[in-house]
C-alpha cells in the first residue's frame, strides 16, 4: 500500500471528530446566557432583572417575578400559603409587610404558624446551632428549629394567654372556625410585625384547616377536658367560604412557599372555579416520591387545579424559602 491509498475516505480523526463536535445546524433564537456584572452600581432590581438570563433557579426565580408581577397588573385575587416554618424564621416579618402593604387578599397555613407568631408577639425566638447537644438542649429546656431555638417557657405563656382568650372567644358561641380564631387573636395583638395583627387590621381572612395540629390544639383539648366540654372548632363553613369566595374572584393567583395541608387547600379550592389563573411555587420538595409537597405545578394542571395557558402563567422555583422569598418580594412587590 503506497502512501497515497493510506489517506483515501475519511480518516478516524475525521470519524471521531464528528461524534466529539457534531456542530449545529440552525442558529438558536433565544437570549444569551450572561449574568450580573458587578462593574459600577448594581440595585437590586438590576441584580434580579439579571436573573433571567443567569440559568437554573435563577432563571425560574426571574420569571416567578414576572408572574407575580401580572397577577398584580390583572387586580387577581392572591393566595399566599406558607408552612409554620416561614413564620419560626425571619420570614414572618415579610409576610406581614405583604398584607400590610395590601399585596395579599387570602392566607392559607398551618396551626404552627398561627402559635408561633402569637408567641414572637412578646417572646423571641433565639438563634442557635444546627449540630447542637440534644439531650443538653432538652435538659435546659430549649427545643430547636434547624439553626433557630425556642425556650420552653414561651410555651408556658402562651398557654396562660390562650386560656385567657378562649374564655372571651367561647363565650356566646361554643363552636367556631378556624378564621374566627385567626382574626379575634389577631385583635388581641400589639405588633406590628404580627402576621395575625395585620390580617386581622386589614380584614385578610387567614384559613387554618389543621388548626389542631400544634400547641392551639393541645391547649383546645386541655380547655375541653378541664373547662368546657361544648366547645368545638368547625372547619367546614371555612371551607365553603373558600370555594365561594374563590368562585367570584375574576382572576386568582397562588403563591406557595412550602408544601403540604396549605398549599393543597389553595390549589383544591380553586379546582372549584376551573383552576387558578396563576401560580407560583417555592419547594425543597421532591417530584420522585409523589408527595403533594413535591408535586411541580404542572401536575396540578392535570388535575384542573391550575390553568394550562398559552403564555407561562405558571412556575416553581426549586430552593429554599429563606433564600429565595425575600427576593421574590423585593422584585414583584416591594
Amino acid at each position: 500500500m503506497d502512501g497515497d491509498d493510506a489517506h483515501e475516505g475519511d480518516s478516524p480523526d475525521d470519524e471521531t471528530r464528528e461524534n466529539v463536535v457534531p456542530g449545529s445546524e440552525e442558529a438558536l433564537s433565544t437570549p444569551d446566557v450572561r449574568g450580573p456584572d458587578f462593574r459600577g452600581d448594581l440595585d437590586i432590581g438590576e441584580l434580579l432583572e439579571t436573573y433571567a438570563t443567569t440559568g437554573f433557579q435563577a432563571t425560574h426565580l426571574a420569571e416567578a417575578i414576572d408572574i407575580a408581577e401580572r397577577m398584580q397588573a390583572e387586580d387577581a385575587t392572591v393566595y399566599l400559603t406558607f408552612t409554620s416554618n416561614i413564620v419560626s424564621s425571619g420570614l414572618r416579618e415579610t409576610v406581614a409587610s405583604l398584607v400590610r402593604e395590601g399585596y395579599v387578599d387570602v392566607l392559607i397555613t398551618t396551626s404552627g404558624s398561627l402559635t408561633e407568631d402569637i408567641i414572637k408577639t412578646a417572646k423571641p425566638f433565639k438563634m442557635g446551632e444546627w449540630d447542637a447537644d440534644e439531650a443538653e438542649l432538652r435538659e435546659k429546656g430549649i427545643n430547636r428549629l434547624g439553626n433557630i431555638y425556642v425556650p420552653s417557657d414561651r410555651y408556658v405563656w402562651l398557654e396562660e394567654f390562650l386560656y385567657d382568650f378562649f374564655d372571651d372567644f367561647f363565650a356566646e358561641k361554643k363552636v367556631r372556625t378556624p378564621t374566627a380564631f385567626a382574626r379575634e387573636v389577631g385583635e388581641t395583638l400589639d405588633d406590628e410585625d404580627s402576621v395575625l395583627k395585620q390580617a386581622a387590621d386589614n380584614d385578610v381572612p387567614v384559613y387554618c384547616p389543621a388548626l389542631t395540629d400544634a400547641e392551639v390544639g393541645n391547649f383546645l383539648y386541655y380547655y375541653r377536658q378541664g373547662y368546657d366540654s361544648e366547645i368545638g372548632i368547625e372547619i367546614l363553613d371555612d371551607y365553603d367560604s373558600l370555594i365561594e369566595d374563590g368562585l367570584l374572584a375574576g382572576k386568582t393567583g397562588l403563591i406557595a412557599v412550602g408544601g403540604g395541608v396549605p398549599k393543597h387547600h389553595a390549589i383544591m379550592t380553586n379546582l372549584f372555579r376551573g383552576g387558578a389563573d396563576y401560580a407560583i411555587y417555592i419547594s425543597t420538595g421532591m417530584e420522585g416520591d409523589g408527595s403533594l409537597s413535591g408535586a411541580p405545578p404542572n401536575e396540578a394542571v392535570s388535575w384542573g387545579k391550575i390553568k394550562d395557558e398559552t403564555e407561562t402563567n405558571y412556575t416553581q422555583v426549586e430552593a429554599e424559602a429563606t433564600l429565595v422569598f425575600p427576593l421574590l418580594v423585593a422584585g414583584a412587590f416591594a
